[in-house]
C-alpha cells in the first residue's frame, strides 16, 4: 500500500488553518448516530473521549485500569511545553517547531510538528480553565521552567506532579460526558483484537479482566490511545501494566508500524539496584534546571562526593556542550553519561551512575537572591544554604522526598545518583496528517503513534502531544472520515468478522493455557528485556542486532512451548493477561531489532556504534535514511518495509550541535 500522508497544500503556517476551514463536517444530528471507540484513557484518550462526547458522538472508552485516573500519564512529572513566550525570552511557535525538529534529529514530519507547536498555546488555556494548578510567579502569571534541548523557558508545571494534575483535568471533562450519557466507560477491559469489515475498522474484541469474558463492541471508528511500548525492555520508567497489545493487534490487522527502533533513554533515573527490580524510577528532567551533572576526574574515585573538591570534578556536559550545558537533549545527555561510566568514571556501588548536584544553585543562585530580598548583608554559607534550600523545596520537594524514600539518602545533603533508563518511545503506529493509520477508520493518538518527535523527544513534549491530539486535532480530522459514514447505520456485532475475531482470541488464550510448561511469564519478560537492553538499547551495532534477532526468535519458540500459566480463562487471571502482553512484546522486540539493523546510521535515540562522529556524536545518513520506516506485518517474523520520504522545506537538516 502506498503511503499518503495527506499533508495539506500551502505554506506551513497556513496548513492547519486551511485544513480546518475545508474539512468535511458532520451534522450535529448525525453525530448522535455515530459510534466511536477510544482505547486508553491517558491524556490522549481521556481528552479525545471527552471532546468527542462533547461534540455529540456516542463514545465508548476502554481502560485496563480500575479507573481512567490510573492511566500512566499520571506519572509524568516535570511539565508541558507551550510557545506562549511568557518569559519574553524569544520563544515563538516557530522556535518550538524548530527545537522539536532539531531535537528529533531531523526525522519528524514538518507539517505535524508545526501544527503541534501551533496548538500548544491553546492547551495551556484549556487546562487553566479546567483548574489545573500550574505554578505561578509572585504577580500571578504562570511560571515556566527550562527543559533539555531549548534555550528558552517554555515548560509549564505543577510542582513535580504535572501529569497527575493534567490527567485530573482531562478526567473531570471525561466524567462529565460519562454523567451526561455521551461516553460509556469500560474500566478493567483490555482490547484483544481489532475487527475490520471490508477493510475498515469497525470495532474491537475486549476482555473483561475481572470475569475473563470476551465482549464484542462495534463502532464507526476506533482510536488507539494506549501509550508507548517501553516495557519491551522489562525495566523502564513505565508502569508495570503498560503494554503494546492494542497497537500490536492493530499492526497485525494491517496498520503499519512506524520507526519502532526509535526509543528514548531518559538521563535522570535512579540507577538499577539489583535483579529484584521490576521497574525503574524517573527523576524529572526539570531537576536539570538546577542540578549540575558531574563525575570525579579520577577513575574509580570512592570518596564521599562532598569530599571531592571542585577542581577534581568533571562537569562533563558543561565541558562538552557549553551553549546548553546540563540542558542538552535526552539522547545526548544519556550517551554522555554512559560514555563516562564505561570509561571508568562512574560512581556508587555499581559504578553505573553519575552525580546530579544541587548545592551550587541552592547557595549561589537561590540563596543569594533570597538573602538580597530579605536584606541580609554578607550572609555566611550556612545562611545561603538554608535560604536556597527552601526555594528548591518549594519547586521540587516531592521529587526530593521520593528520592530519599527510595535510596535512603538525603539529596539536600549529598548529590543524587542518576543513570539513563528506558522511558518514552518515539515509534508507534504510522499515521497520516489526520492521525489515521493505514486502516481506514483506525486512528492512533499520543504516544501510540509515531508522528511528532522524530528520533528523539524533547522533554515536556509528551503531555503536549497527547492533549493536542485529543483536544484540538482529532475532533476536526475524524469528521473528515465520519462525514461519509452517516449512512452506514449501526454495525451489528453478530457479523462474521466479529465472530471470527472472537474465536481467534479464544483459541489464542486456550493455546497459552494448554502449554503447561515450567517457566513463568515474568522470566520470559526478563530474558527479553536483557536481550533488548544489551543489544538494542542505548547503543546498537550490526553484530549485536543480528544476535538479538536470532535470540528473540529462539525465545519466542521457548515461550510458546514452555510457559506456565495457572488458572483458567473464564476468571480473574492476571498471569494469562500478562502472558498475552509478553507474547506481543516478544514479537515487537524482533521488529525493533529488524528496524534498527535496517537503519545504517545514528540519529537521536537510535545510536549505531558504527555511525558516529570523531567526537562520539550521532552521525546521520540523510541521503539514504531521511524517511519514516513504516513496517507492514506479513506473517510470523516477516515484515515488509514501506518508506515515507521526509521533505524538509522550512528547517534544513544539519549536524546537530549543542556546543
Amino acid at each position: 500500500m502506498p503511503l499518503n500522508s495527506k499533508i495539506p497544500a500551502g505554506s506551513i503556517q497556513d496548513k492547519w488553518t486551511t485544513y480546518k476551514s475545508t474539512c468535511k463536517l458532520v451534522n450535529p444530528a448525525n453525530k448522535r448516530k455515530i459510534e466511536i471507540i477510544v482505547v486508553g484513557t491517558g491524556l490522549a484518550g481521556a481528552s479525545a473521549a471527552a471532546s468527542l462526547g462533547e461534540l455529540g458522538y456516542k463514545v465508548k472508552a476502554f481502560c485496563f485500569q480500575d479507573s481512567p485516573r490510573r492511566a500512566h500519564s499520571i506519572a509524568a512529572q516535570g511539565g508541558i511545553n507551550a510557545a506562549k513566550n511568557y518569559q519574553n525570552d524569544g520563544d515563538s511557535v516557530y522556535r518550538l517547531f524548530y527545537d522539536t525538529i532539531k531535537g528529533g534529529d531531523y526525522r519528524a514530519r514538518e507539517a505535524n510538528v508545526y501544527r503541534l507547536a501551533e496548538v500548544s498555546t491553546n492547551i495551556i488555556d484549556q487546562c487553566v480553565a479546567q483548574g489545573v494548578p500550574f505554578a505561578r510567579e509572585y504577580g500571578g502569571l504562570l511560571s515556566n521552567r527550562s527543559f533539555g534541548g531549548t534555550q528558552v523557558q517554555r515548560t509549564f508545571y505543577a510542582a513535580g506532579q504535572t501529569g497527575q494534575q493534567l490527567l485530573i483535568g482531562a478526567y473531570q471533562s471525561l466524567e462529565r460526558q460519562v454523567a451526561l450519557g455521551n461516553v460509556e466507560m469500560y474500566a478493567r477491559h483490555e482490547m484483544q483484537e481489532l475487527v475490520t469489515i471490508d477493510g475498515k475498522a469497525r470495532g474491537i474484541i475486549a476482555k473483561n479482566l475481572v470475569t475473563g469474558a470476551l465482549e464484542r463492541h462495534s463502532a464507526h471508528a476506533v482510536l488507539i490511545c494506549s501509550g508507548g511500548y517501553g516495557n519491551v525492555f522489562y525495566l523502564s520508567t513505565n508502569a508495570m501494566g503498560s503494554n503494546v497489545t492494542a497497537a500490536w493487534k492493530a499492526h497485525k490487522s494491517g496498520a503499519y508500524f512506524g520507526n519502532p527502533c526509535f526509543t528514548q533513554i531518559h538521563p535522570t533515573c535512579i540507577p538499577v539496584s539489583g535483579d529484584h527490580q521490576s521497574k525503574l524510577t524517573l527523576m524529572s528532567e526539570s531537576l536539570r534546571n538546577d542540578g549540575r551533572i558531574w563525575v570525579p576526574k579520577k577513575q574509580g574515585d570512592n570518596r564521599n562526593p562532598n569530599d571531592i573538591p571542585e577542581e577534581e570534578r568533571d562537569y562533563y556536559l558543561e565541558r562538552r556542550y557549553p551553549a546548553f550545558g546540563n540542558l542538552v537533549p535526552r539522547d545526548v545527555a544519556s550517551r554522555a553519561a554512559k560514555e563516562r561510566c564505561d570509561a571508568g568514571y562512574g560512581v556508587g556501588a555499581s559504578k553505573m551512575a553519575v552525580y546530579l548536584d544541587f548545592k551550587y544553585n541552592i547557595m549561589y543562585k537561590y540563596g543569594k537572591a533570597e538573602a538580597t530580598k530579605q536584606g541580609i548583608a554578607n550572609p555566611d554559607d550556612a545562611t545561603l544554604y538554608a535560604l536556597g534550600k527552601e526555594v528548591i523545596k518549594a519547586q521540587y520537594g516531592n521529587l526530593f522526598e521520593m528520592y530519599a524514600k527510595i535510596t535512603g539518602e538525603n539529596p539536600y545533603e549529598v548529590p543524587m545518583r542518576i543513570y539513563p533508563a528506558v522511558h518514552y518511545t518515539m515509534g508507534g503506529l504510522w499515521v497520516d496528517y489526520e492521525l489515521m493509520t493505514t486502516i481506514p477508520g483506525l486512528y492512533a493518538l499520543g504516544e501510540a503513534n509515531f508522528s511528532d518527535h522524530g528520533a528523539n523527544r524533547l522533554g515536556a513534549s509528551a503531555l503536549m502531544q497527547g492533549l493536542a491530539d485529543g483536544y484540538f486535532v482529532i475532533p476536526y480530522t475524524i469528521g473528515n472520515y465520519l462525514a461519509d459514514e452517516i449512512r452506514t447505520g449501526a454495525i451489528a456485532t453478530d457479523h462474521a468478522a466479529f465472530v471470527q475475531a472472537e474465536q481467534h482470541v479464544q483459541s489464542r488464550m486456550e493455546k497459552l493455557l494448554n502449554i503447561k510448561g515450567t517457566e513463568t511469564v515474568e522470566s520470559f519478560h526478563k530474558r527479553l528485556g536483557k536481550i533488548m537492553w544489551d543489544k538494542c538499547g542505548m547503543a546498537r551495532n550490526e553484530k549485536g542486532l543480528k544476535e538479538a534477532i536470532a535470540e528473540i526468535q529462539q525465545l519466542k519458540k521457548e515461550f510458546w512451548s514452555n510457559v506456565r500459566i495457572p488458572g483458567s480463562i473464564n476468571e480473574f487471571n492476571t498471569e494469562l493477561d500478562k502472558a498475552g502482553r509478553v507474547a506481543d512484546f516478544i514479537e515487537l522486540g524482533e521488529l525493533m531489532c529488524v528496524d534498527a539493523l535496517n537503519r545504517d546510521e545514528s540519529c537521536g535515540g537510535h545510536f549505531r556504534e558504527e555511525f558516529q562522529t570523531e567526537e562520539g556524536e550521532a552521525l546521520r545518513q540523510d541521503d539514504q535514511y531521511s524517511y519514516v520506516a513504516a513496517w507492514e506485518y506479513k506473517g510470523d517474523s516477516q515484515f515488509e518495509l514501506h518508506k515515507e520520504d521526509l521533505n524538509y522545506e522550512i528547517v534544513h537538516p544539519s549536524q546537530r550541535s549543542y556546543k
